[in-house]
């Protein structure tokens, strides 16, 4: 098993990063967030790409920067309204540190967002690969970023037989990273390389005959390209058992909005409790709901935890007693749900029951 390249050794890769961006002139895909491109619009893009495929996020975006046209008039908005447009994306966390990150924004940075590396880090919600990514991108300024893409690339590129995971090996990637990165265009080569790795370098199937830097590529070389990089696997999703009530009257729905330091917070979805038995969720269902009768079961896994909740229709109880992980519980009119922020799971839990 090679080692790999030392944290700090420069990566002996001369014109790899003119023949990447020459690559990339010729083969970019036509993405929204590639043209007007303002910090902002990058900022925004990167979120919304993270963990989530390109095809999914091009009219969430699309429709986010209709409503949100610059970053003072998301730092305006409601996070209610935010929540709504974010609705179905996932990964909700995101959407609020983009709003908070927008605020902060506007009130340390007069709703610019600064062309320094080091400030943007210190902005809410703006981690070492956002930073880079509006840094070089929107502004040209030379500095790296990885994500997961770019992992695989160079894992590939210098053969480094390590678990990627790690955060030694990450530290290890970044530093190579940094040291391909050309003054010239550097945001053309970062966006070259989540190209190369989304495009043609694929987690299973590389596509190395149609690689511009197979000739340079270590693993390609190795005939290790398939098996890299090495991931340590990810932990299997804890299994949770919940209970949920999807109560109507006329054309209103009965909802409850988590708080905001909750998973799924700040978003509306019928009561639900959760329990570590389905007889338990059960039992305490019945702290809030009148004669509850079951209508089925739904099973949503996220990326730490597999859910299966129990659906039941009803009424609420005269005084119910709901989960504290709700500020607030409200009758909603059926037509006004677009205006609501609503995960993926609460949809589900409304059509089994019937909404």
């Amino acid at each position: 098993m090679s080692k790999p390249p030392a944290a700090d050794a420069p990566a002996p890769r001369p014109g790899l990063a003119a023949e990447l961006i020459a690559w990339f002139d010729r083969s970019a895909r036509d993405l929204p967030w590639r043209t007007n491109r303002t910090g902002y619009r990058v900022w925004v893009s990167e979120i919304m790409l993270q963990q989530t495929r390109v095809s999914t996020v091009i009219p969430y975006y699309e429709r986010f920067l209709a409503a949100f046209p610059t970053l003072r008039d998301l730092a305006a908005a409601d996070i209610e309204q935010v929540l709504a447009l974010w609705s179905g994306l996932g990964y909700y966390r995101r959407a609020r540190g983009l709003h908070e990150g927008a605020r902060d924004v506007v009130a340390r940075f007069q709703g610019e967002l600064p062309a320094d590396v080091e400030q943007l880090l210190s902005i809410k919600g703006i981690g070492p690969y956002t930073a880079g990514a509006i840094a070089s991108l929107a502004f040209g300024i030379q500095t790296p970023l990885v994500d997961g893409n770019v992992i695989r690339v160079l894992a590939r590129l210098f053969a480094i037989q390590e678990d990627a995971r790690q955060a030694r090996v990450q530290k290890q990637i970044w530093a190579l990273a940094g040291s391909l990165v050309p003054q010239d265009r550097p945001g053309a080569f970062n966006e070259a390389l989540m190209e190369l790795g989304a495009t043609t370098c694929l987690p299973q199937q590389p596509l190395c005959l149609l690689c511009p830097l197979a000739p340079r590529c270590d693993a390609h070389r190795l005939g290790l390209a398939a098996s890299l990089p090495l991931l340590a696997p990810p932990r299997a999703p804890t299994l949770v058992h919940a209970a949920s009530l999807v109560a109507r009257r006329e054309r209103q729905i009965l909802l409850g909005r988590r708080r905001p330091d909750a998973l799924f917070g700040g978003l509306w979805e019928p009561p639900t409790v959760e329990a570590s038995s389905p007889d338990e969720a059960a039992d305490l269902l019945a702290r809030f709901a009148s004669r509850p009768a079951p209508a089925g079961e739904v099973q949503h896994t996220l990326s730490h935890r597999k859910m299966r909740v129990a659906v039941f229709t009803g009424d609420p109880a005269p005084q119910p007693g709901y989960p504290p992980v709700y500020d607030e519980v409200r009758w909603v009119q059926e037509g006004d749900l677009h205006l609501y922020g609503i995960s993926t799971l609460a949809k589900k839990l409304m059509k089994k029951g019937g909404a």
